[in-house]
């Protein structure tokens, strides 16, 4: 008979892809570990590691069998998550993943405030480019992440909180501060600093300025950071401009707030979201979180129809 711990083991197997390190995690010993999964691949009639190889992978039928595990184990987690909701408890482990992008200007406002309303719950976050966001969401190593969407998996659940604007951010003197108007075609150029591949908002300003590739032309040196605010520091010493979401303004100091132009054609938008697995137990603390970000958001942040929505991944194809 199949136990959950024997599945425990093997989805603990496919994370760490190391028998010695799956026991370690599951505070059992190797040989106990290993005769489990022995068993059940004997119960089964089916190898599901192929333990030929280094690291261990599992074999076509035993992905498959590892997939159903993780979706029996949420099950049973789910049954235990509506006694909580049941009794009103709010209380458990909520591990978030979060963008670069988001994370210095959305978790100082609203993280605090979380612990402290509900402290039975233990708060895990990880700042992480969007799609090891999925990858760990997927593989059941976060809860939730806190992302830019539309993303289109039929395997995530999208819950939309709040809608940024995209704006320019430019040097002392740049001729985009002396403009009365700036339209989207006016930042197609070539002394743009740019994010560094995978982070979705360096997508999204690509497709906004309508350009498939950057070419630094007009810049002392080419480089692509991990943070907007390495970018903006380099644009006051170097010259050039950068996009920035709207949250990063309101960090900023009145004579820095000089430096930040909207662009009057358009309201480029980002749709920021809590998503998560849809085999997900843990749906009070979802709906929470949700309702915690968007109490700490200016208002006006809260309506999409404030502006147009910028895609970041490409549509699927028909």
């Amino acid at each position: 008979m199949i136990t959950l711990t024997q599945l425990e083991y093997i989805v603990a197997i496919d994370e760490y892809r190391h028998f010695a390190t799956a026991a370690e995690k599951c505070f059992v010993t190797q040989p106990t570990l290993s005769m489990q999964i022995k068993k059940l691949e004997d119960e089964l009639g089916v190898i599901i590691f192929d333990r030929s190889r280094q690291p261990v992978v599992p074999t076509d039928i035993g992905a498959k069998l590892i997939g159903q595990a993780r979706m029996a184990l949420s099950s049973t987690e789910r049954i235990k998550e509506i006694i909580k909701e049941d009794r009103q408890e709010v209380e458990g482990t909520l591990k978030i993943g979060i963008i670069p992008t988001l994370a210095p200007y959305l978790l100082p406002v609203f993280i605090g405030h979380y612990i402290r309303k509900y402290p039975a719950v233990k708060v895990e976050v990880e700042e992480l480019v969007s799609e090891e966001i999925i990858r760990r969401l997927k593989r059941d190593l976060i809860d939730v992440g806190i992302f830019v969407t539309p993303y289109r998996d039929e395997k995530i659940v999208e819950c939309p909180v709040f809608y940024e604007e995209m704006l320019i951010y430019a040097s002392p003197g740049h001729e985009l501060l002396q403009k009365k108007e700036i339209s989207h075609q006016d930042i197609t150029n070539s002394d743009i600093w740019m994010l560094g591949d995978g982070h979705c908002f360096r997508n999204q300003v690509l497709n906004l300025c309508e350009m498939s590739g950057v070419q630094h032309k007009n810049l002392p040196f080419g480089f692509e950071s991990n943070s907007l605010e390495t970018l903006m520091r380099i644009i006051d010493v170097e010259g050039g401009f950068t996009l920035i979401p709207e949250l990063a303004v309101s960090y900023m100091s009145e004579e820095k707030k000089k430096q930040v132009r909207a662009l009057s054609d358009i309201k480029p938008l980002r749709e920021v979201s809590v998503i998560y697995s849809r085999h997900y137990t843990k749906q009070r603390l979802i709906t929470l979180l949700c309702e915690e970000i968007k109490s700490v958001v200016p208002a006006s942040m809260l309506k999409r129809e404030r502006g147009m929505i910028v895609e970041w991944k490409p549509l699927p194809a028909e």
